[in-house]
């Protein structure tokens, strides 16, 4: 960006308003300490010129287009020009051609370089009357490479290259810095003259370097400012006279840069800096920034020597963290196998998860874990709340989205998160379901940071009006910040172990699923088996046994005045088991027939069951005195048939168990909720304890001795069964001594 001529009393600030936008890679100018001359390749004819070869050759650059390049500086130097371009090495990245002498002007290196079709030749100044020996500098890169190819700790060489680097410049501060996961920098290496002041250790804003100043850095590795007071030299003409557009300067060495770059420089009190990107994995990771308090050259072989340097150290560097990735990749996976192992191990996936938790947290160095699995939450460690985690879960579920979602800063994203901030700053979540929100959640603490700044980074630039113009920020003195609700950010190897987690997650459900589903069709199979069975044994047995009790009674009826006491007692027990052995098939018969019998819903008035229900088992209860309360009942969607039975079941057990009262109390009510009808049946009778509540309702189980209270121990199996094939669910409150509540849900939509 270049600005106009102006008698504005501001004209010499530069507009931030555009700042992130500005198209640095194209200013239209040149830093003017030399010349460059845009040329055609086939014939060396000027395209393009920058002003200044009026003030350095005393050429008007005008009256250059058109001519060919060994008018201006001489056809010998022309050939030496031609002889670099001749080769195939001349690309984007710009080559020495050699040194030219131009007479009064003076002797210039001139560097060459293609980008689209335009050939660029740049003519800096030279300190000699030759050609930059760069064998001068073998020995310097020798010396730096064999000593950073022995050191390990990133820390450790940063210092050694600062200090090769000033050594080699002669800047009087130089440091290096690196980038975090925000792009804000830190400097970790610094050497310096007395009188500079020191940023080592102190960070600055990702806004000090907008977007396209850190692309132009990874294209363009060394970039120079000799003076920052200079005046661009304005290219001539302003547009490439082949394509209509500015021209590219994105490689040139004394491309001009950004006035507000300038102003930077100057607020900062430095009057020259030079800046060497270190990039790795065309990622640019740092940058060994070079400051002058005074206007400073450096030759094109010397900044060369510092780029190889910087590439040097960057491979270095990428060696050191990919053996530290490495390692740490080998920690991990063995982490992962440990825990997979107690997983795989386990029956049961919750209670496979429960006994491998101090494995789950190791493997993320999570302080706390949650598995959302099936409706279940459980928690490991420190972590938030399970209501807190079932929000978090619908947040990832509505918003996140992705199998894997992490943040080290949880609250910016969601809001809620501060609430728990201490224990879950940092969190990792893993999908462990393609259809169901189920998550492996990992979390980790605050981690609470006392960060140097150097200057403010709020204050990067103030708001222009008529009285003061926007400008970059003006203070760097160091300014120190509480960074809070944050934690340790999650390495790129555990976010690659928490999908490889999740993989083997899936496979164990799916595994354990497909088993489950197998043994489930086996136990179908079986039961249908068992019931066929049941129904073909009750059936068999109920002639016999009425033949039993038919011939007992006829002896009783003929032969009992010829007996003795003995014999009639005996003739009475025989009928007794019979007629307990025929109830038991009849309701062993019934309770196969609950699994075999279709049901056939209808609209059934649920008042009209109970009355019937209730009718039966008084005319059973015969003298006994029963307190019958019975609530106004709804009409359901039920098998009436079926549902009778069950009531019946439930109302006879009330009467049974309640005859140790007087009178014996009853109760029969409703109530409903948005999705089921619900009915309790209550007595004032013995009750039972709740630590045998899970026995009620299953096949032959009794919690009193027959010679107290008779039955066979099927009925409440028979209520369970009938209820469980409306969809529905049956369950028992009671208290010994003083009663009991027998319960049945029925959905208000049937399973189809």
């Amino acid at each position: 960006m270049i600005l106009p001529a102006s008698t504005d009393k501001h004209a010499d600030y530069p507009d931030l308003t555009q700042c992130d936008r500005e198209p640095i890679h194209i200013p239209g100018a040149i830093q003017p300490h030399g010349f460059l001359l845009s040329i055609s390749e086939d014939d060396l004819a000027i395209r393009q010129a920058s002003a200044n070869v009026d003030a350095l050759l005393g050429r008007q650059p005008q009256s250059l287009l058109g001519h060919r390049l060994g008018e201006l500086i001489g056809e010998a130097n022309a050939g030496v020009v031609a002889a670099a371009l001749a080769g195939d090495a001349v690309q984007a990245q710009p080559i020495y051609a050699g040194a030219v002498d131009i007479g009064e002007a003076g002797c210039f290196d001139a560097i060459a370089h293609r980008i689209g079709n335009a050939t660029m030749v740049e003519f800096e100044p030279a300190p000699r009357s030759h050609s930059a020996d760069f064998r001068l500098l073998y020995s310097l890169l020798g010396r730096f490479l064999k000593t950073v190819a022995h050191v390990d700790s990133i820390d450790a060489i940063s210092e050694y290259a600062v200090r090769t680097i000033r050594e080699v410049t002669g800047f009087g501060r130089v440091f290096l810095y690196v980038f975090d996961h925000n792009d804000d920098s830190q400097v970790i290496a610094e050497t310096l003259e007395p009188g500079y002041p020191s940023y080592i250790g102190q960070r600055f804003p990702a806004s000090d370097i907008p977007a396209q100043a850190r692309r132009l850095y990874v294209d363009n590795p060394v970039r120079l400012i000799a003076d920052a007071h200079y005046r661009p030299a304005p290219l001539v003409p302003a547009q490439d006279p082949a394509t209509g557009k500015p021209t590219d300067l994105s490689y040139a060495g004394l491309r001009a840069v950004s006035p507000v770059h300038v102003q930077y420089m100057k607020n900062m009190g430095t009057i020259a800096s030079m800046s060497i990107s270190l990039v790795i994995k065309g990622r640019l990771w740092g940058m060994i920034s070079c400051h002058h308090a005074s206007a400073k050259f450096v030759p094109f072989e010397v900044r060369s020597a510092c780029e190889q340097l910087g590439q040097i150290l960057s491979l270095r560097i990428e060696s050191i963290i990919e053996g530290k990735e490495y390692a740490y990749r080998l920690a991990l996976r063995s982490k992962l196998v440990s825990l997979l192992a107690v997983l795989s191990r386990g029956d049961e996936f919750v209670a496979s998860m429960r006994n491998a938790s101090p494995d789950l947290l190791r493997l993320m160095n999570a302080s706390g874990a949650a598995l959302v699995f099936e409706g279940q939450t459980i928690l490991f460690g420190d972590t938030p709340s399970e209501t807190q985690v079932g929000a978090l879960v619908e947040w990832l579920g509505m918003h996140a989205g992705g199998d894997l979602v992490h943040s080290n800063a949880l609250s910016r994203e969601f809001p809620p998160a501060a609430q728990y901030a201490a224990c879950a700053s940092g969190m990792l979540a893993v999908s462990i379901s393609g259809n169901y929100r189920h998550y492996v959640i990992w979390f980790r603490p605050e981690v609470v940071q006392e960060v140097e700044w150097a200057g403010n980074p709020a204050h990067k630039a103030l708001q222009g009006n008529a009285a003061q113009p926007l400008t970059p920020r003006k203070s760097f003195e160091s300014w120190r910040e509480t960074v809070r609700g944050t934690a340790d950010p999650w390495h790129q190897s555990e976010l690659e172990a928490a999908l490889e987690f999740r993989g083997a997650i899936l496979s164990i459900v799916l595994a354990r699923a497909e088993e489950m589903a197998g043994l489930a069709d086996e136990l179908g199979r079986a039961n249908k088996e068992l019931e066929s069975f049941s129904y073909s044994v009750s059936h068999d047995l109920r002639a016999p046994l009425r033949h039993i009790v038919g011939y007992t009674d006829l002896l009783v009826e003929f032969e009992g005045p010829n007996l003795n006491d003995r014999g009639n007692r005996y003739l009475k027990n025989i009928g007794e088991a019979a007629r307990f052995a025929g109830k038991l098939v009849d309701d062993l018969l019934s309770f196969s027939q609950m699994g075999r019998s279709a049901l056939h819903p209808m609209t059934t008035d649920m008042n009209q069951v109970v009355r019937s229900a209730v009718k039966r088992a008084a005319q059973d209860a015969g003298d006994r005195r029963i307190d019958w309360h019975i609530g106004s009942l709804p009409t359901i969607q039920c098998d009436p048939t079926f549902m009778e039975l069950a009531v019946f079941n439930l109302v006879s057990n009330a009467v049974k168990y309640s005859r140790v009262r007087t009178p014996a109390v009853i109760t029969i009510s409703s109530e409903q909720t948005e999705d089921e009808h619900i009915f309790h049946v209550r007595d004032n009778g013995v009750g039972f304890s709740m630590e045998y509540a899970h026995k009620l309702f299953a096949v032959f189980q009794r919690l009193h001795r027959m010679e107290e209270f008779e039955g066979t121990g099927i009925g409440l199996a028979n209520v369970r069964r009938i209820v469980e094939r409306h969809g529905g669910r049956a369950w028992a409150e009671g208290v010994p001594g003083e009663g009991a509540v027998f319960s049945f849900a029925i959905p208000k939509k049937l399973p189809t």
